[in-house]
């Protein structure tokens, strides 16, 4: 294994940690705008004297679709269910993206796959300025599901300068940009979507920071990031460059990968479920929502920032699924506000735990010269499952009531934790991390 110096470490570290909370900021501008921004597509495409478009055509699939429920869903939903059906088109995309870029970047290195990247989404960020109709900001969203690789790449990047000691610090590090992200870039898309400086796009405001965002990142990638693969360091020794170190495997990566999608199938059908049940319960409208979601972001932060780093991987991941399972118990069956709220700290636990934990416990079963094709293929399952799990999630909700959805959710997360009890064994190198940490403190 290729040794780097602190300093270096310290150095590609902050490098990391800025420009993924960049991007991540970015990405989480759009999502609280997703109603109102297809609202106003929808308003100006779709109509009597407008049914050759293509929105109207994926609103007349969507009637049809919703016609197959044993009960009525409200036409308010129609614009939610169509965004949903976007966050699903994306993750699906990157199920496909996700393991060429990361293979990709064990050939070519990760600096020039994760520039290659930040071309890809800029272009699609320019298209949402751009987008004064539906046509071009669906085309934004295929180009921004292809192109986005920054999340695994600064995990295959934070690997690679990491030893096993202070590897699962560094992949919580990566899960507190996310949390961050979605406590504050959310709250801050709204926002500037108030502001009005183009007629025939309301958002161009919020999509012309999110642009600002990710050049500024790129440039800063550009003049900040070295390359880190070992072999294109030019720091690797001549037994390392002609064969590289052999991985003694704990846990299969196709074990690592049913537990990766398992997981997501559920607990992102739970998330995207969530708004609809708050709202029939206790009758939540946006502002609510968005605090609850404030409250997840929030806990999830403080636990990756002072908890999760200092644990092992295999244990954040068994806690993380627990917590998870709990909450789709209580899910099924909350009455209260308060309950809601305690639901959602276990949910809060999940999303600092299971996904950084899983990576982490990828990480070691990898040599460098494929890091970045396993974790890519890793991800690539995690979004198969997102991608899917929204739509089937909502369909058992719809079709058989809260009560049974979230009854199905619990039973296929205990799956997931039989398979994370039973099945992952932790890695010899994440243990010996948490002992060489108490030593350091």
């Amino acid at each position: 294994m290729t040794t780097v110096e602190p300093s270096t470490r310290k150095r590609v570290l902050k490098v990391i940690f800025v420009s993924l909370l960049l991007d991540l900021i970015s990405f989480t501008f759009i999502l609280p705008l997703f109603p109102k921004l297809l609202e106003f597509y929808r308003n100006s495409e779709v109509g009597p004297e407008s049914q050759s478009t293509l929105l109207a055509r994926i609103f007349g699939g969507l009637n049809a679709y919703k016609s197959a429920f044993a009960k009525p869903i409200d036409s308010r939903y129609d614009i939610v269910l169509l965004g949903g059906a976007l966050g699903s088109l994306f993750s699906l995309l990157q199920a496909i993206a996700s393991p060429v870029i990361g293979h990709l970047s064990d050939k070519y290195g990760r600096r020039r796959a994760l520039l290659a990247s930040m071309a890809g989404n800029i272009l699609s960020v320019l298209l949402w300025v751009m987008a004064v109709d539906f046509r071009t900001f669906l085309a934004s969203r295929i180009v921004g599901g292809l192109s986005e690789g920054n999340v695994q790449l600064a995990t295959a990047i934070a690997t690679d300068i990491s030893d096993e000691n202070s590897r699962g610090s560094t992949m919580a590090l990566i899960g507190a940009c996310f949390s961050i992200a979605f406590t504050f870039g959310p709250a801050l898309g709204a926002y500037l979507s108030s502001i009005a400086t183009v007629a025939a796009n309301p958002f161009a405001t919020a999509a012309g920071v999110s642009l600002t965002l990710i050049v500024v990142e790129t440039v800063y990638l550009y003049f900040s990031l070295p390359e880190t693969l070992p072999n294109k360091t030019g720091k690797t020794t001549a037994k390392t460059t002609m064969k590289p170190a052999a991985v003694t495997r704990t846990n299969s990566h196709f074990l690592l990968n049913l537990v990766h999608f398992s997981f997501l199938l559920f607990f992102s059908g739970m998330e995207f479920s969530l708004p609809f049940m708050t709202y029939d319960l206790f009758q939540y409208n946006s502002a609510q929502n968005g605090r609850l979601l404030g409250f997840v972001g929030l806990v999830a932060s403080i636990l990756q920032g002072g908890v999760t780093r200092r644990m092992p991987p295999l244990l954040t991941v068994r806690i993380g699924v627990s917590a998870c399972l709990f909450a789709f118990v209580l899910l099924g069956r909350i009455t209260t506000v308060g309950s809601l709220y305690l639901a959602a700290t276990c949910l809060a636990t999940t999303s600092a735990t299971v996904v950084s934990g899983l990576n982490t416990l990828s990480s070691f079963e990898a040599s460098s010269n494929e890091r970045g094709g396993k974790l890519g293929i890793l991800r690539s399952w995690g979004q198969l499952g997102r991608g899917l799990g929204p739509l089937l999630f909502t369909s058992v909700y719809w079709w058989a009531g809260r009560e049974v959805a979230y009854g199905m959710g619990a039973l296929g997360i205990l799956g997931v934790a039989i398979l994370a009890f039973a099945g992952l064994k932790s890695p010899p190198g994440s243990v010996k991390k948490v002992k060489s940490e108490k030593k350091e403190l």
